[in-house]
Formats: C-alpha cells, structure tokens, sequence
C-alpha cells in the first residue's frame, strides 16, 4: 500500500511545475490519503514516514554556484557538444551510478551542470597548441567535492584527455580511500584485487563496470599501493600508447612525486621537446594543504609545491584545478610568481568555482547556529583528565565523563537506526583529542575497555527486560537515552535495549593515524549489516578522509586557523534519516570558532558571487579575499617563523568589527568609559538628532562623523587585535568622511534583564554578561568565549535600517538560494549590504569565567564595548594597511598547530 502511495505522490510531483518544500509533499500525501484507494489505509505516523522519505528524494535542490572567470576565457564546450565532438560513455555510467545510489535528481543535475562548466574552463584537449589552466573549485566541508572531481575526471576521459593524476592528501588512508572511489566511479573494477589475485578473481566488476565493461581506463594505482619505485621501474609504457585514459591517485608527497617525474621523463616524453604530447588533468584535492609555497622554513612544502609545478610544465597542454573548502591560502599564492624552470605558481588564474552545497547539506549553519542546542553538547570536565594541551608520554588512565557519555550515546543512537530500519547503513563515531599517535593509541585502548564492558553487560542481562536496569552499564545507557534520544522517533526504551547485544556484537573500536597500530576504515566488510566502528586519531581524520555515517563525534582540540579548524570538521556533511540523532561534543571555545569561522566563509562565497556579477576575474577575487579582515589569521600562519613586522592591506567595507579583547588596565578601562560618556553626552546635546526608542536601546539616527573619530582616538582595546586599531580605524573612516560615512548610526545597547541598569552621561543601560577566557585572562585581556565569541547578537545590525531595506536584504538572500529552504539564523552579512549608514553599537560588558575558574582577575565594574556594522564602500581600493607584528599576532592566535604524525614514503 505504501508503495503504491509513494508511486501515486511523486507522479502528481512530477506533473507539477516548480519545487516542492516539506509541506506542499505532506499536504499531495494528504489529499491522496482522502482518495478512495488510500482512505483509512494509512495511518498518520506511515504517513509521516513516506514523507520524509519522498522529502530526501525529492526536496532537495542545489544550485550551480558561483563563477569568476580571466578575460580570457573562451567557452568550447557546447559546440563540441552539438557537433558530436565528444561521446558521454564515462559520463553515462557514472551518472547511472549516482542514480542507483538513490541521489536526488536534482543534485545529480547540478553535479551535470556544475562540472560542464569546470571542464569548459579546461583547455580543449582537441586543440594542439600548446596552453596551461589554473583553477580552483571552492566547496563545504564534506560536501561532495570528491564526487564532483569524479564527475569531471569522467567527462575529461570523454572530451579526450589521456592522463588524469588525482592528488589525494598526505596520508595513505586518504589516498586509499579516494583510490576506492575513483575505482567505483571511473574505473569499473576494484583495483586491490587487480594488483595481486589470480586470473580467476581479476575481474571484480564494481560500480561503473556494472553497467559497461567496455573501455575500463588503465590505473597505474591501486587500493593496496601508490606510484611506487617498483611500479615506475617495471612499467616501461608511455603514455601515449594506451588507447583509453590512464588514471594515477597519488598521495601529497615528494617522493610519489618524484617516482612519477623520472617515470614520464623516462618513458613519455617526446625526445626532440622533452615534453609529454598528452593532454594532462591534475586534480589537486585539499588543495590548501602541503601544495602551498610558503617559503618559510618548511623544505617539505615547497618541495612538494615545486614538484607539482614541474609536473604541470612536462606537459605541452595541462591543466590544475585544485579542490578545497578552505580556500584562503591558495588566494594568497602571488598571481606573478613565475620561474624559467617551473613556470607559474599555483593561483588559479583562470577560473575560481564555488559549489553550492545541497539544502540537506548537514553544515555549520545548521550544527552550530541553527540547532546548537539540539546537536552540540560542551566538554567541560577534561583539564583533570585529559588536559587540551598534553604531552606526548601524558598518561590516559580514565577517560572524561563526556567522552563516557558519548560512547554511550553513539550506542543507544545506533540501536535506534537499527530500529528506524537502518541497519544495513554504515555508522560512526569519531574521537580526536590529540595530536599525539601515541596518545590517540592509549585513548583507544580506554574506550575499547569501555565498550568491552558495556558488551559483557549486554550479552548478560539485556534480555532480562525492566530487571537489566539493575545493571549499572545498562542502567547508564537508559540514562543517556532518557537525556538524549527520548523524544526522538524509533521505539521506547525496550525496544532500544532489545537491539543492543547486536549493535555492541558489531562495534569496533580502531586507530586511524599513521602509527603501526592504525587500522584502515574499511567499510565494504559489513556484508549485509553495515559496519559499526568508533574511530579514535588526529590528522588523519581531520582531513578529506570520510567516515561513513557519523553520528557522534568528540572534538577535543585547539586551534583557530580557520583551515585547520574548518578541515577538522568531518561532521559535516549528509545524514538523511538519522540528522535528529547525530551530537557533536566540544569546548565552548570551539563552538563559538566554528560559528564566527561559518559566517566567514559564508561571506567568502557570498563575495564570489558578487564578483560573478561583476565580472571580475579571479585576480581580483584574490585582492578582495587578501583585505578581508579574517585574512590575517592565513597571513600570520604563514609569517609565523619570521618573527618580524610585515604590511597586510585589510578591507572593513561590508564587515562587522568587534572589541571582543580589551585590556584589564584599570587606568585604561576608565579612560574607555569615560570616552563613551562623552560621545554620549555629544550626541545627547545635540537637538538636531532623531532619536528613537528601540527593544534593544536607545537609537540616534545620522550623527556626525567628527564625534565617532573623537571616541575611537580615545578608545584602547587590545593591541593584538589589529582590526580595533585606532591608526587602521582612523585610516579608513578618514578616506570616507566626507562621503559615505559622513554621518553615523549609534545604538547604546542595553540588555532586556530585569537587572539594575547603570546610568552613562543620564542614559540607563543593563549591561550583558559575557564569558571571558580564564588563560587570556590571566595575560590582563579580556577575551571574549564561550559558545557565541560575539559582544552583540546577530539582530543587533537591523538597527537602522528602514523596514524597506530590511525587506530588501530578505528578498536578496531569498533570491541567492535560489530552491534551497532559508537558515533558522540569518548572516548578519546580509544587512550590511543595504546599510547607506554605518552603526556605531556601545554596551556595558559584565565579564564572567567558568564556575571552577578564579574571578579575581576581574574588571570590579562593567566594561564598555562597541562593534561597528560598516556599510558596503563604492570607493575604488576600499583598503588600508595594517604592519602586523607576528608576536602579537601569535599572542591572538596562537601557533599554527603541528601535527606529531609522519606517513612512511614509498620506496
């Protein structure tokens, strides 16, 4: 009956025009539930169940992104299409693959449309005139990106290209990983069996191959093994001898680099130009990592960086496109860096790709703004246990209650997919809480004792109903399902604890790093039943590498590069059917890095899509990426070693700017505050001033720019914040005074609490209390922590704006979804850019440390604080600079956090 119901709402779909949202699929399954067919056949909860079910087929859309392109770009694509230049059999299968995997058909049509337009950025591989391309495709954090690469191998073979070199991380893991799924979706065959079976087992046909045996591309890789000197040695090919594409996936390491270089040298290159007649695709993935010249103190980077140029220019035509999420170091490559050897650097010149991520995309926006506190739980008992900062021989004796608690919830959550009928889908857990292998691998013996005995418990009195609540292990998981899961759909607690002898019969508990003792992620073992595996490492599951449905993850690590942070967020990603039951444990800190760092990469692909619009190309993408304030954190990563002063051009059009560090000085703070009562007192004696009544506090409209200067040359926050310099302030405001920021908004802030309020210059103000960082505390700075790292709130920047302009900005964001649902969360971003006055925001700040942290520290009375909302500049450059020292920015950001792993290079 079901089916039938299913077949009968998405015909009535289909004959619709336009998409459908969550409701408009329940209210089609109503209306048929009301037709004699269905009537009193289905009850509500079936109901509920199809259509969430039709929701993940059907009501999910993605859009194309966004394109920058250089000036000279010439599209070939479509004419070789209608001439029937170019077959789609690569193409054909593989799309046929993503279909069987039940992929929404929308996503696989915008996967379609997507990597044409990557592969016409390409260089036409029927054209024989020697070109080089560099672009760079920008996506989310397990978003897709491996599949969209895949896609573009398949129509690169189609279009004529003969060699395809995958570059997939620093690790073996990763590379074996994407090995797998390039064999999966290109290949055709499991490539490990090819390397070392028989004859009778040789041809595993998977994926692809399931549909066309003809034409499998040759892979000079496989699951088991990289381009190794043995490989180069026996495989005395060329190139171009094979009459179907030869694909490489190779690791990010100089030695590969080095087996691949001398084995074209050797065996491919034309003798008369030393160079390689074959169109060549190199797809670097992870982009931003290893691939970078930084050019300071570390030999291997630029190394790898070299040989990846020299690769390029073995070839008469060659392109480079590199994948990433964090995007940030690639724009920071010198556009004009060149070398006669290995011509030019990395930057993609010529095109930057945003992808869209899909609207079920499980992302930061949704984890850590959107539904916080339904998916994020805080750790704040490790410092005993397991301190954030360890050492490498630290013991592990016990485990945090946290880390406990979200063993048990990743059980009692497996336990209901199962229930929910999932059992043949893979889940995981994820532990990374340090960056020491031999730490990782003492945490995993700890929770395999933990899980041990939660099975010992199960296999002895689970059956034994209500009773094996005596059991403390049992007795522990009824309690994490009580404060968990007890409202989530999938069966009481009985039917819950019925399932859990088979959950824990199935969990593994293994170590993925580069140490002796790691095992790989190995999720084709499961047979019938997916796997059931808790994953304890560091950088190798911080980077690409992709565990199969995440549902727990405990995050215990500390650093704020934005990259590093971003790459280490592997619970991103696609959780149809079990999004409700997924948690993420983490310091405070953390979360509010991961929501200040999601607004700034949500800015980042907001400003490429204005830079589509406007038809700049990706040099002026990089100018305006290099200014933006968050920028200084790549640059002081990369100047880290230096230990000098170096000029950065910073940009504060269309950005917030916070004083979210001020110092403790006692004389400073007074000065502070009495420089704020006498911009108040100014613009109170002023009678030519509107002001308004606002449930956020008091509003003056249109104050004259001469007095925000005064206060801002008085004001002192933190000299290691450089965006609140009063020089960099002073710079930018002055360019424009007599322009767009000739006149100002202010807003004197005053919390909603029925709190005593204190009186400035005769105006009442409640302040807000704050959590400030206990350790930057005892430095004399007031940080700003905890889980929102904000002075304001986001809702702060529609004061000001007129009801017209705040309609506007909706109705603009509305547009740039295009079909994807609208965030629970709005970006702030959004009414910056139709603010025609900037808004100058003064609040008292009542700072405040964790329950188990000295206060004496303290400020003994309110700190005033301000944030500035500029508007959007028309004037040209729109920058200015700032000398940054690197001790002090090393004080703000701390060192670029080393991972204390090493991966063996082939011989």
């Amino acid at each position: 009956m079901l089916s039938s119901l299913e077949g009968m709402t998405s015909m009535y779909m289909a004959s619709q025009s336009g998409a459908h949202t969550a409701q408009s699929i329940r209210d089609i399954i109503a209306q048929l539930c009301g037709t004699p067919m269905f009537a009193g056949k289905v009850t509500e909860a079936e109901a509920e169940d199809l259509a969430r079910l039709i929701e993940e087929k059907y009501g999910i859309s993605m859009g194309f992104g966004a394109v920058v392109d250089a000036e000279d770009f010439r599209p070939w694509l479509h004419d070789a299409k209608i001439n029937g230049e170019i077959g789609d059999f690569y193409w054909g299968r593989y799309r046929q693959l993503l279909n069987l995997k039940g992929l929404p058909k929308a996503v696989i049509e915008a996967t379609d449309e997507v990597t044409d337009r990557v592969l016409d950025r390409l260089g036409d591989p029927r054209n024989t005139t020697p070109w080089g391309r560099r672009g760079m495709v920008v996506g989310h954090v397990q978003s897709g990106k491996t599949q969209n690469y895949a896609g573009l191998i398949c129509k690169a073979a189609d279009a004529g290209y003969r060699l395809i070199v995958v570059i997939a991380g620093i690790h073996n893991n990763l590379r074996n990983q994407t090995q797998a799924r390039i064999d999966e979706g290109f290949i055709g065959r499991d490539t490990g069996r090819l390397a070392h079976a028989n004859r009778a087992q040789r041809q595993k046909i998977i994926g692809v191959g399931t549909f066309d045996q003809r034409e499998f591309p040759v892979s000079l890789t496989n699951t088991l093994r990289d381009f190794n000197k043995a490989t180069a040695t026996t495989n005395t090919s060329q190139v171009g001898q094979y009459n179907v594409p030869v694909v490489l996936v190779i690791k990010k390491n100089s030695s590969t680099l080095k087996n691949l270089l001398e084995w074209l040298k050797e065996h491919s290159v034309h003798q008369g130009t030393q160079m390689v007649q074959q169109p060549m695709l190199l797809i670097d993935d992870e982009a931003d990592n290893a691939s970078i010249n930084t050019r300071y103190d570390k030999d291997e980077v630029t190394r790898i960086n070299s040989q990846i140029r020299e690769l390029l220019s073995l070839f008469h035509r060659s392109c480079y496109v590199g994948y990433t999420a964090t995007p940030f170091a690639n724009i920071f490559i010198d556009p004009d860096t060149d070398d006669d050897a290995l011509k030019q650097d990395l930057f993609p010149r010529h095109f930057i790709i945003g992808l869209d991520a899909p609207s079920n995309y499980f992302g930061a926006q949704k984890v850590f703004i959107d539904a916080r506190d339904a998916h994020v739980r805080l750790i704040v008992d490790n410092e005993d246990v397991l301190p954030m900062k360890h050492k490498i021989d630290d013991p592990v004796d016990v485990l945090p209650t946290s880390l406990t608690s979200a063993v048990r919830a990743f059980i009692v959550a497996r336990a209901i997919r199962n229930l929910r009928g999932q059992q043949a889908a893979h889940a995981s857990m994820l532990i990374n809480a340090s960056r020491f292998t031999d730490v990782q691998g003492r945490l995993r013996s700890r929770v395999s004792d933990l899980v041990a005995r939660i099975r010992d418990a199960a296999a002895v009195d689970a059956a034994k109903g209500e009773s094996a609540l005596r059991n403390p292990e049992i007795a522990a998981l009824h309690a994490v399902w009580e404060q968990e899961f007890a409202d989530a759909d999938g069966g009481d607690w009985p039917s819950i604890q019925s399932r859990l002898h088979e959950v824990l019969v199935a969990a593994k508990v293994v170590e993925v790093n580069a140490s002796k003792r790691s095992s790989p992620l190995d999720y084709d073992q499961g047979g019938e039943h997916g796997v059931t595996v808790i994953a304890v490492g560091g950088f190798s599951l911080s980077r690409g590498l992709t565990l199969e449905g995440l549902t727990v993850s405990y995050f215990l690590r500390n650093s704020i590069m934005y990259d590093t942070l971003m790459q280490m967020g592997r619970w991103f990603g696609y959780r149809p059917g079990y999004e409700d039951l997924c948690r993420v444990w983490m310091p405070a800190d953390g979360v509010g890095w991961y929501a200040h760092i999601h607004e700034a990469m949500d800015d980042l692909q907001a400003q490429l899509k204005r830079m589509e619009l406007a038809k700049a190309t990706p040099e002026q993408f990089g100018l305006a990426v290099r200014s933006h304030p968050q920028a200084l954190i790549v640059t002081a990563r990369n100047k880290m070693g230096t230990g000098k002063e170096f000029p950065v051009r910073v940009g504060l059009a269309g950005k917030l700017v916070e004083t979210t560090r001020i110092r403790t000085d006692a004389g400073q703070l007074e000065k502070n505050l009495a420089a704020g009562m006498q911009l108040i007192s100014a613009i109170r004696a002023r009678s030519d001033l509107v002001l308004e009544e606002r449930p956020r506090g008091l509003l003056y409209k249109a104050v004259p720019v001469a007095l925000i200067r005064e206060f801002l040359r008085t004001f002192r926050a933190d000299a290691a914040d450089p965006l609140t310099d009063p020089k960099l302030m002073s710079d930018y405001i002055d360019a424009r005074a007599e322009t767009e920021l000739k006149e100002w908004d202010v807003l004197l802030a005053s919390a909603r609490k029925e709190e005593a309020a204190t009186v400035v210059s005769g105006v009442s103000l409640i302040p807000f209390e704050r959590s400030v960082d206990a350790d930057n505390l005892a430095k004399g700075v007031l940080a700003i922590s905890g889980a929102s790292r904000r002075v304001g709130s986001a809702e702060d920047e529609r004061e000001g704006l007129t009801t017209p302009q705040i309609d506007s900005a909706l109705a603009a964001y509305r547009t740039s979804l295009g079909d994807k649902p609208p965030p629970g969360t709005l970006p702030p971003r959004i009414f910056r850019e139709v603010r025609d006055r900037p808004l100058l925001i003064l609040r008292l700040v009542k700072p405040k440390v964790g329950p188990d942290e000295a206060d004496t520290a303290l400020p003994k009375s309110d700190v005033l604080a301000w944030g500035i909302s500029f508007p959007l500049s028309q004037i040209a450059g729109g920058t200015v600079e700032y000398v940054v020292n690197t001790i002090r920015m090393r004080e703000m950001f701390g060192d670029d956090e080393q991972e204390a792993e090493a991966d063996v290079d082939p011989e």
